[in-house]
């Protein structure tokens, strides 16, 4: 009787250390189960923040260069503004810009036109659309620089150091950016004829619809040209960005076109006997020129620039 209780204990005890034993088997297989669903629910969601934050930053790269350009646009209207007001040409043009694009500043004086373009604006409304994303964003030690890489293009450099940071701090984003926005010259004005004809004759600059000037003995090319006075790419002349400084000096990127005289005379303006080319016109400059078959009596052209305009090919008279 004994032998059978200790018997039929030993088969409990067996049997409480078996169950015991898949207890703790299926313990430990719940928590391994479930630290590892919690390691890829965790990893899930810092790459769905990852994939926010990349989306986001992708899409201020794209946005910040429209904001300069809507700034950069604004400011050279500004500029061309005070040209004609004041009859000056610019002093400093980065300064310019820069009390323009950070203050919305023209000479001291708060500019309306401005609203909405400064960096502060720009600053502020990244971050709005940022907290929307549970992300902030800063944009520090900012720098501008103006300045032109083609003939017919502006390009409005921002270069700061961009920071995002997810607010539950699961990933961050920092780099030295340098953002650029590309403004076209065409549709401004000279303001080598607004200064020089006091505003009575504008001219917008409007590239040539013309590659050859000259076929044969045919000017009719060139004399549209210089009628409309269209506007070239030449290395001989100052860049926009020159001339609204009222620099003369060749650049890799300049431009020029041909000045109508007739226009001028409409105005009561007299007509200078000198080449027709317009930073040459309108300053102290007289290099030699000369005088081409089949073109207005007024017309002539300095000898340097014979092969630009393809006037070698035909008869002309440099005397």
């Amino acid at each position: 009787m004994v032998n059978r209780n200790a018997s039929e204990k030993m088969d409990m005890n067996k049997k409480g250390i078996f169950f015991t034993f898949v207890v703790i088997v299926i313990l430990t297989l719940f928590i391994l189960t479930y630290t590892f669903y919690s390691d890829v629910k965790d990893r899930k969601s810092i790459q769905k923040r990852i994939t926010t934050m990349n989306d986001f930053v992708f899409s201020v790269e794209k946005d910040i260069p429209r904001q300069l350009y809507i700034s950069g646009f604004r400011t050279i209207f500004l500029i061309q503004k005070d040209i004609i007001e004041n009859g000056n040409y610019v002093q400093d043009l980065n300064q310019t810009f820069d009390n323009a694009f950070f203050n919305g500043e023209l000479n001291g004086q708060i500019q309306e036109i401005m609203l909405g373009a400064t960096f502060s604006d720009i600053e502020d409304n990244l971050k709005q659309k940022a907290d929307k994303l549970n992300l902030n964003i800063s944009l520090s030690n900012p720098e501008i620089s103006v300045f032109q890489t083609d003939p017919w293009n502006i390009e409005f450099h921002l270069i700061s150091n961009f920071y995002v940071v997810d607010q539950g701090n699961l990933a961050s984003w920092n780099k030295t950016q340098d953002f650029v926005g590309i403004i076209s010259i065409e549709s401004f004005e000279d303001p080598l004829y607004t200064l020089n004809t006091n505003n009575l004759v504008v001219n917008k600059i409007k590239k040539t619809p013309h590659s050859v000037f000259v076929t044969g003995q045919n000017v009719s090319n060139l004399l549209n040209h210089t009628l409309e006075s269209y506007y070239i790419s030449s290395s001989l002349s100052p860049s926009f960005l020159d001339k609204l400084q009222g620099e003369s000096t060749a650049n890799e990127h300049g431009i020029e076109s041909l000045v109508n005289l007739q226009e001028l005379a409409a105005q009561g303006m007299q007509m200078k006997d000198k080449s027709v080319v317009d930073y040459i016109y309108f300053s102290d400059i007289n290099p030699n020129s000369c005088k081409v078959n089949g073109m207005p009596s007024w017309f002539r052209i300095d000898s340097d620039r014979l092969e630009l305009y393809q006037v070698q090919e035909i008869e002309y008279d440099c005397s």
